[in-house]
């Protein structure tokens, strides 16, 4: 997978979290996994990784998302734009290896393709809040 595809289904992943229990998560994982056509094993490892390593940073982020926000606390945001900055933020944060501008501009595909006509500038809004 390209690093693009390993991040959208980190995204999509992320997505199951506003509908499922903390508890129930690792089988979410499998799931998920099990849903994706080719995957072979370094992309599994790679997005089960990844996932785990935000869902255990899912309160930081989200504090670091409410203090940048003015009116639109994370419990106000649409689940997609919701998870597209989660992501984001997260790779801003946390990961050296990835620029964050990069990050940015990668939110907003995912806004576009997945989110309203308005989560692209929204997500973007957020995020320029970060650099």
């Amino acid at each position: 997978m390209t690093r693009r595809q390993l991040r959208e289904n980190v995204f999509m992943m992320l997505f199951r979290v506003e509908f499922h229990d903390e508890a129930e998560m690792p089988e979410q994982l499998v799931l998920f996994g099990e849903e994706l056509e080719n995957l072979n094993e370094k992309d599994s490892a790679y997005i089960n990784n990844k996932c785990n390593e935000i869902f255990a940073k899912l309160p930081e982020i989200d504090a670091a998302i409410n203090e940048v926000t003015t009116g639109w606390k994370t419990s106000r945001m649409a689940k997609v734009d919701l998870s597209i900055i989660r992501l984001a933020v997260y790779e801003m944060k946390y990961e050296d290896n990835i620029d964050s501008k990069v990050s940015i501009n990668e939110a907003i595909e995912l806004a576009k393709k997945y989110g309203t006509d308005n989560s692209s500038s929204f997500v973007n809004g957020v995020l320029v809040k970060f650099l």
